[in-house]
């Protein structure tokens, strides 16, 4: 019998609050009744807010982030369409891959995981396309499985250029409510995102903010769709209804998680985020390990991807780290399996519980051979995290 709460540190899901938990223990409600308008355009107001955006017309559907890439794609595109995407890790791989089995030709460009998106490459492939043949831009923000953050503005900046028409795609799973996100400042035509990872919720919500010139494409979009309907939602939405039953419980937590960050602040948030990584970054200094990032520029604030020295399985350390110490940490992907190991640093967390998710970290490492001081991480952060006082900001 296990006692003490389970330490919950992958990149997603994220560890709910427990307001939010509280939020959504209620009983149903009719979703038909003409008291439901308004919750739903609170919601609505409040997804606006989050992706600072006055124009995105946001749809939240009952899914994943992988069913709102397809919404997004599904709804501006056509079978046959060209499309541009780096490929520098597994979710970038994963959106690829649907768009191929969506009927659209995706224009790859190769990069070594552990680099951010390359905002170069991407001018140069725009520059080269005469005919302008490239329909859209597709973009993982925060690519989780090798712990990068990508320039989305430098993005935007290679299409403005050339004066390109292709839409700017971006997937915000692991950053929207966690990290900087402008959509209007960065011209972003497709905004994506799951309710389980910055949005500190169960999964189950895939979210989609559309601008206007994403919503018109739905006019020549000819890739075949059902349920993942803009116009459809859209319609329903007019009137403060959904065109399904809607997830009630997880939309009662969404309503609460917009008010506490709305009321935390976009600034707070941020900050919030980049301080508790921080504190995991300068842990794996201690070590002497190094992050899968290739510079620390492009390091995420939601996960820290770490690599092990050759010869250690990152996964051993993992699962001994499961089943010794009740810490879930992230496991390596694709190209990085049995090379990296990820701390989440998003969800409902502080300080003190990432100093016991370092200090778990660092006795796996130890139990399957990495050479590490004890306590040499769990100092670093420590350190770093008694610099810094939050509440004198």
């Amino acid at each position: 019998m296990a006692y003490g709460r389970h330490f919950l540190f992958v990149p997603g899901p994220s560890n709910v609050p427990e307001r939010v938990l509280r939020a959504m223990d209620r009983a149903m409600v009719d979703h038909r009744s003409s008291a439901f308008p308004a919750f739903t355009r609170e919601i609505l107001s409040g997804l606006k807010e989050l992706a600072r955006t006055t124009e995105g017309q946001p749809f939240v559907f009952s899914a994943t982030g992988t069913g709102a890439w397809e919404a997004a794609l599904s709804n501006t595109l056509s079978p046959g369409d060209a499309v541009l995407a780096p490929r520098f890790g597994m979710f970038s791989q994963l959106w690829i891959t649907l768009a191929e089995r969506l009927g659209l030709e995706v224009r790859v460009i190769e990069q070594e995981w552990g680099e951010a998106a390359s905002a170069d490459k991407v001018e140069e492939a725009l520059h080269h396309d005469k005919a302008r043949a490239i329909k859209a831009v597709l973009l993982v923000h925060n690519e989780t499985s090798t712990g990068v953050t990508s320039d989305i503005g430098a993005m935007r900046a290679a299409l403005d250029k050339y004066d390109h028409p292709a839409l700017l795609c971006v997937d915000g799973v692991s950053s929207i409510g966690a990290l900087e996100f402008r959509m209007d400042d960065w011209g972003v035509d497709l905004a994506i995102t799951g309710s389980q990872k910055g949005l500190m919720l169960p999964p189950g919500l895939g979210i989609v903010w559309a601008s206007t010139r994403a919503v018109a494409a739905q006019a020549q979009a000819e890739i075949r769709r059902a349920y993942f309907r803009f116009d459809d939602m859209a319609a329903s939405n007019e009137g403060g209804y959904f065109p399904y039953t809607p997830p009630l419980s997880l939309l009662y937590g969404l309503r609460e998680v917009l008010q506490m960050l709305l009321a935390e602040g976009h600034e707070a948030i941020q900050a919030r985020h980049a301080r508790l990584a921080e504190g995991v970054r300068r842990a794996v200094k201690a070590w002497g390990l190094e992050l899968c990032a290739r510079s620390k520029g492009i390091a995420s604030n939601t996960v820290t991807a770490v690599r092990v020295p050759d010869g250690i399985d990152a996964a051993a350390a993992i699962d001994i780290a499961f089943r010794r110490y009740d810490l879930s940490l992230g496991g390596g992907l694709g190209k990085v399996a049995g090379k990296v190991f990820r701390i989440g640093t998003m969800g409902d967390i502080n300080e003190l519980m990432v100093l016991g998710a370092v200090a778990g970290a660092e006795m796996a490492l130890r139990d399957v051979g990495v050479r590490i001081s004890p306590g040499s991480g769990v100092a670093a952060a420590m350190e770093y995290y008694r610099s810094i006082d939050p509440a004198a900001d």
